[in-house]
């Protein structure tokens, strides 16, 4: 399970983060996504600001990005809502990272399923490279946190790595995986098994078998 604590709120804290406000592209998606709400319920748009902030924040670090305090409080008074609320969303869902992560965010999924299909030997993997979990690397590149059931389970053992899935993980697919992404290259996400599309049965689907190619209309057969 990911250990969920807030950064300290220090003086250098406050100095780096204290003035932090939307950047011009930021603060439009921030002003679409309270516009989706009728007058008054600006507060529902909370999950979407703090992603924003996020990823500001990410793009001004070099990384994926989290939520330091005097980041909350801005999106809190930009709400009109009581810091303590949006701290308790922060905190609640693991997409919000609450202390600083490196530039690759590589969340293992150790639920039943991918464990019983070899997360342990993902994990290991990891630890070859020099990760820890609930820390980042030395060089800045690696965070590694053991996650909750990410909702791969057909295509099982599964990593998130930043904003893409990457399945059907052996050590050596993994070790391709986050060498792609060393070397500055953008891995094919999602399944990494040879021959498969996306969870459909190993060696092919064995019912609407039109549909692999194609988005076959099955109506008129019924």
């Amino acid at each position: 399970m990911a250990d969920r604590h807030l950064e300290p709120d220090t003086p250098e804290l406050r100095a780096r983060w204290g003035k932090f406000a939307f950047s011009k592209a930021w603060e439009a998606k921030a002003k679409a996504a309270i516009a989706r709400y009728p007058a008054g319920r600006q507060r529902s748009a909370v999950m979407a600001l703090l992603d924003y902030a996020q990823r500001q924040v990410g793009e001004e670090t070099q990384t994926q990005g989290w939520l330091p305090i005097p980041v909350m409080e801005y999106v809190a008074a930009y709400l009109d809502m009581p810091i303590i609320r949006v701290v308790e969303v922060a905190s609640f869902y693991t997409m919000y990272n609450l202390v600083p992560v490196g530039r690759f965010h590589v969340q293992v999924c150790g639920t039943t399923p991918c464990m019983l299909r070899g997360s342990d030997d993902i994990l290991a993997a990891c630890k070859k490279r020099g990760m820890a979990k609930g820390h980042t690397s030395d060089d800045g590149l690696w965070t590694l946190t053991e996650v909750e059931c990410m909702g791969n389970c057909a295509s099982a053992p599964m990593v998130q790595i930043n904003d893409d899935n990457f399945e059907d993980l052996t050590a050596d697919r993994l070790d391709a995986v986050l060498d792609a992404l060393a070397a500055g290259k953008s891995p094919k996400a999602g399944t990494q098994e040879p021959g498969r599309h996306t969870v459909e049965p190993s060696g092919g689907p064995t019912t609407l078998k039109q549909m692999v190619k194609a988005n076959h209309d099955y109506r008129g057969d019924w």
